[in-house]
């Protein structure tokens, strides 16, 4: 038996979808060195802010479109890259397909009822900014649940068709999501104490030329606010 038995590596519509299964996740969710993305670009520049003549919130409800419409497009083009793929019946699960899609999009929709559009999309980079971090349900089982969820809706679509080709390209969004969880974390904990060193050498307005980070824009939303109580308080 050989692979192409399973997979087949020749179809153009396989490498198609695994390029903009790869594409999506750098649009939004990058080293800046390697490819500034929209939510870096806004920040430092408000380049969609400023397409909407100032109006942050429309800027933010351009770039949901975008992101979202290229998920669409990513979904179609994986559907139609399973079809032209072998099926292989031991593949074929259909009920543990919908065990899992009905999981996946709980977990994605329950996510993005929680944070809203502009929580969803990117609203801290406009300066979009949610009073108190959400901690209820899903993020108090995982921190990444549109990850998880739509990572799990990818294994139940090749699980209901029984293509294997499924599984890897399964496979290649489990990988994307792991490395953008684990960029993350560590960008976090490198520009604390970047921040931390920028601090004790009297340089931090040099951060502004650093990628920003949730975590350090609602920390500079803070201090900002705290600056404002004690100015105040002095008037």
């Amino acid at each position: 038996m050989s692979l192409s038995q399973y997979i087949d590596l020749s179809q153009p519509s396989l490498v198609l979808s695994a390029v903009t299964i790869a594409f999506n996740p750098l649009f939004w969710n990058n080293h800046p060195d390697i490819l500034s993305h929209a939510g870096h670009l806004e920040y430092n520049n408000h380049f969609l802010t400023k397409l909407f003549s100032g109006n942050k919130y429309n800027g933010c409800y351009f770039l949901a479109v975008t992101i979202f419409s290229l998920g669409i497009i990513r979904d179609h083009l994986y559907n139609d890259a399973l079809k032209n793929q072998p099926y292989f019946a031991p593949v074929h699960q259909q009920y543990l397909a919908y065990g899992l899609f009905a999981t996946g999009n709980v977990l994605v929709l329950s996510s993005m009822w929680a944070l809203g559009i502009t929580g969803t999309y990117l609203g801290d980079y406009f300066g979009i900014l949610m009073d108190a971090p959400v901690t209820g349900f899903p993020f108090n089982i995982t921190s990444a649940p549109m990850y998880w969820g739509s990572t799990m809706s990818f294994l139940a679509v090749a699980l209901y068709h029984g293509k294997p080709a499924g599984l890897l390209l399964t496979a290649e969004v489990f990988i994307c999501y792991k490395i953008a969880c684990l960029w993350e974390e560590y960008v976090s904990k490198l520009l604390f104490m970047y921040l931390c060193i920028l601090f004790l050498l009297v340089l931090y307005a040099n951060h502004r030329h650093c990628r920003p980070f949730t975590e350090e824009i609602y920390s500079k939303r803070d201090r900002e606010r705290s600056a404002a109580k004690k100015a105040g308080k002095a008037a």
